[in-house]
């Protein structure tokens, strides 16, 4: 799992943009995309506001057509995984704002799509959190500090990169020193 630290003081739609690339990207089926955000304080209502809104208005479609933004997954069997995994948050108490498992493309009906999917209220005991969906499907955590944040970052089994957004310089350089994770992205996504 690669996560996000929002922290309040970011530039929001910075880190709004960065997160629809890096976990909607490629449809997340790839080992780099950031499937955690990690909102810090009481910046978690108005991220949840501001990508519910760009989750929704994601042009699904062929991958040959150049007004996608987002292609068809893999296979019909990973299709089915990555249903199945927003099904197990759903079960399980996340707040799914966002539900992309009933897009239907005219011409494509066997085609492997799956809309954006967006947790809000994720815990950290939950299968959408601890295991690798490796779809376009974004975990949205809450937690009270920055503390917080790199303790939930560093207590992952996962993690190939990670990033945070902060307009305050040594937070930056603190999350890039106490984090257990290869690469640290400030202000920009992984």
């Amino acid at each position: 799992k690669n996560h996000c630290v929002v922290m309040p003081d970011c530039d929001l739609d910075q880190a709004v943009n960065g997160l629809m690339g890096a976990a909607y990207g490629s449809a997340g089926e790839r080992c780099m995309a950031q499937s955690v955000a990690v909102a810090v304080g009481n910046i978690g209502d108005n991220l949840i506001s501001k990508l519910s809104k760009k989750v929704e208005a994601l042009k699904v479609g062929p991958g040959l057509d150049k007004n996608s933004e987002m292609g068809p997954l893999v296979t019909k069997e990973h299709l089915e995984k990555v249903r199945g995994y927003v099904d197990a948050g759903v079960k399980e108490g996340a707040k799914l704002v966002v539900d992309g498992r009933d897009i239907n493309l005219q011409g494509f009906e066997k085609g492997f799509y799956i809309g954006g999917c967006l947790f809000d209220h994720v815990k950290s005991n939950m299968r959408i959190y601890k295991e690798e969906i490796f779809g376009p499907v974004l975990s949205v955590v809450r937690v009270n500090d920055f503390e917080s944040a790199v303790e939930l970052v560093n207590n992952h089994e996962f993690g190939n990169g990670t990033s945070i957004y902060t307009r305050d310089g040594d937070i930056g350089r603190t999350y890039a020193n106490k984090i257990k994770v290869g690469m640290v992205g400030i202000n920009i996504p992984i």
